[in-house]
C-alpha cells in the first residue's frame, strides 16, 4: 500500500513489485517479484505475480531458466515472444557484468577468474564449447577463441588447432576452458586424456598450459588446483 494524504491507497497487483523496487530498492523484492518486473503485465487468467511463479515453478532454478531459448519460453502462458526476449536479455547483461569485471582486471590470477570470463558464453550452452583464454607473459588476457563446438574428443579438439591459434596471436601461456551442459564439471576419463595429450604438446612448443577449467552448473572444476597438471 502507498500513503497519500494520510490515506491508504491498495495499488493494483501488478504494481506492487515496482512500488516496492522504488521504495526499497531491488535487493529487498523476491525473485518472483524481479521477474515480474521484467514480463511487465500478467494474462487474463494470472496477474504478472503469478505468471512469474508459474514460470519459476516450471525450472528449477535461475541457472536453467538462463538456459532457455526465447523461443521456448515464449511458448508459456502469459509469456509470449516481447516477454521471453526481455528475460533472456536479462541474463545476458548479468553474464556480461561478470565477464567485464575479469576484463577490466585484464589478467587471470584463480580458476574464479576463468569461470567469471566464459561463464556468459556457456551459461545457455545445451553442448560443449572448447575454449582458449590466450595470455602474455604477465597473464594478462590477450583473447578468448572457441575452438568447438559439440561433443568434446580428439576428433573435434585437435593439438594443431589449439597451438594455432596460440602461435598466431603469439600467447606466452593458454588456460584451456570448456563446460559440461549436464551441470557436473567432473572431469572425464577424456578430458584427462586430452588435457594430458595438449600439456605435453605445449610443453614441445613451449607454451605452457596454466589450467583445464570445466565449468559445470555454478561451479567449476580445475586441473590445477586438483594437481591434475
Amino acid at each position: 500500500m502507498k500513503k497519500v494524504n494520510d490515506k491508504q491507497v491498495l495499488l493494483p497487483q501488478d504494481e506492487l513489485p515496482r512500488e516496492k523496487l522504488l521504495t526499497y530498492g531491488a535487493e529487498f523484492l523476491t525473485t518472483s517479484e524481479l521477474i515480474a518486473i521484467l514480463l511487465g503485465t500478467g494474462n487474463k487468467n494470472h496477474s504478472v505475480l503469478e505468471v512469474a511463479d508459474l514460470l519459476l515453478n516450471k525450472y528449477s532454478d535461475l541457472s536453467t531458466l538462463a538456459k532457455t531459448s526465447p523461443l521456448e519460453l515464449s511458448q508459456i502462458e502469459g509469456i509470449g515472444t516481447a516477454k521471453s526476449v526481455r528475460i533472456t536479455a536479462a541474463f545476458e547483461l548479468a553474464s556480461r557484468i561478470k565477464a567485464h569485471e575479469v576484463l577490466k582486471k585484464k589478467s587471470i590470477s584463480s580458476p574464479q577468474d576463468v569461470y567469471d570470463l566464459v561463464i556468459s558464453k556457456v551459461q545457455k550452452e545445451n553442448r560443449e564449447l572448447f575454449i582458449l583464454v590466450l595470455l602474455d607473459t604477465k597473464n594478462k588476457i590477450i583473447a578468448l577463441e572457441t575452438i568447438s563446438m559439440g561433443s568434446l574428443n580428439s576428433s573435434i579438439v585437435h593439438p594443431r588447432e589449439v597451438f594455432r591459434k596460440a602461435i598466431s596471436w603469439s600467447s606466452a601461456a593458454i588456460i584451456l576452458v570448456h563446460n559440461h551442459p549436464s551441470g557436473d564439471p567432473g572431469p572425464s576419463k577424456e578430458d584427462k586424456r586430452l588435457t594430458k595429450r595438449l600439456f605435453e604438446s605445449g610443453e614441445i612448443l613451449g607454451i605452457e598450459i596454466l589450467d583445464h577449467v570445466i565449468i559445470g552448473s555454478n561451479e567449476y572444476f580445475s586441473f590445477k588446483e586438483n594437481n591434475y597438471i
